[in-house]
């Protein structure tokens, strides 16, 4: 039972009702003038034609067959206009439909008219409409409710019929569907990197904030201690950048991602984890300007989630870092003495990371012992570009 009536509770089924009601005041209009039931059907024919009229039918079904689905980028009736003949053929045939589903949408009036005739007739008056032939008497008024009950019904039947020829008639084509799933795997991408580039800066943040408080507590040192409390305040105050640009970014979609850091600002990098007492060796060879804007950026963030692992695992080490441009490629390498979990391969999330960017990119990242050395070497192609752009939305987000 509770079945049966849910649906009588439920606002999109007069939403739906409504919607059957739409082309019937539109065709009555006509019926003043002709009583060619057949006209409004054929007129129907260069109406869907136009390409605009996919349009305004995907709104209004939309709007009143499958409300919660509004706006929604996968909704299962799209609104957008005629991009072919098949779809402008698909529409013709959807206001055939929706005109007959009107018509019997108005003939299902005559069943709350049969219900008042009834009421009528229990004060004598002789019954009309549906109940024309019943003799008046005072007991039809116990019949009156029972034409609600099929009209009840054709309303729940009937919206559900409207819902579902229009997901088939105005539903997308699959390259539509293909469409909107490459855009919300894009967009998963897109809050994956974002992920990983928030847990790369603010892990490095608390790496040289927890490696200088210690250097600070064990130095003794004033001047020292105000120089490693003036970097971990520098550290800080990029990690809130970034976290207040992620917050953004999800908070609202569609504002742009405020510029990132590119391997033009290594320097920046670099004498941050010099400050927080690590020796740091940097060689850099080729253009760092021929490198595309998305492959330097992930080569910063590759960049400094290496030199937080250093930090992180060895402490204020020796670190070698190289950087090369040549034959098409950005080369990556920093190293440092070997030391305890320092030189655990492949442990880690920040190694699994750097992996991931490195592959996303369509290059390789190799971690490694070598010559008592750990070893993060990582390899780039330039031309990723060509695929890497659409996948992480770099040159509109």
């Amino acid at each position: 039972m509770h079945r049966i009536l849910t649906p009588l509770t439920s606002a999109v089924t007069y939403s739906r009702w409504l919607h059957m009601f739409i082309p019937a005041a539109a065709a009555s209009v006509w019926f003043f003038i002709s009583d060619a039931f057949w006209a409004p059907l054929l007129f129907a024919v260069p109406i869907g034609l136009i390409p605009a009229m996919r349009l305004e039918e995907g709104i209004q079904a939309q709007l009143l067959l499958t409300p919660s689905e509004r706006g929604r980028p996968d909704a299962s009736i799209a609104a957008a206009s005629s991009s072919s003949w098949a779809e402008r053929w698909r529409t013709v045939l959807w206001l055939e439909v929706r005109l007959l589903i009107s018509a019997g949408a108005i003939l299902a009036l005559w069943l709350p008219v049969a219900s008042i005739e009834l009421v009528l007739s229990a004060a004598g008056r002789p019954p009309g409409g549906l109940a024309e032939g019943l003799d008046p008497h005072w007991w039809n008024v116990l019949l009156a409710p029972l034409p609600i009950v099929p009209l009840l019904v054709l309303v729940v039947l009937g919206g559900r019929l409207s819902a579902a020829a229009a997901r088939w008639l105005l539903g997308p084509s699959p390259t539509d569907r293909l469409t909107v799933l490459e855009g919300l795997t894009e967009e998963l991408l897109e809050r994956n990197r974002m992920a990983r580039e928030l847990h790369d800066s603010i892990g490095h943040a608390l790496t040289v904030a927890v490696v200088q408080a210690g250097a600070a507590r064990t130095a003794n040192d004033p001047a020292f201690t105000e120089r490693a409390l003036a970097a971990i305040e520098e550290t800080g105050r990029d990690a809130l950048e970034d976290l207040e640009r992620v917050l953004r970014v999800l908070r609202e979609s569609g504002t742009p991602v405020s510029r990132r850091p590119t391997l033009a600002e290594t320097e920046r990098l670099l004498d941050s984890a010099r400050s927080s007492g690590a020796k740091v060796d940097a060689r850099v060879s080729g253009d760092l300007g021929l490198v595309p804007a998305p492959v330097s950026r992930e080569g910063y963030r590759i960049l400094q989630e290496s030199l937080t692992n250093v930090l992180r695992h060895a402490g204020p080490v020796s670190v070698r870092v190289t950087i090369a441009v040549h034959d098409g490629r950005l080369e990556l390498e920093v190293a440092n003495p070997l030391s305890g979990a320092a030189g655990l391969p492949g442990s880690g999330s920040g190694l699994r990371g750097i992996r991931e960017r490195a592959a996303l990119l369509g290059g390789k990242a190799r971690a490694e012992s070598r010559e008592d050395e750990w070893r993060v070497s990582v390899s780039l192609p330039l031309d990723g570009i060509r695929w890497s752009d659409a996948v992480h939305r770099s040159s509109g987000r």
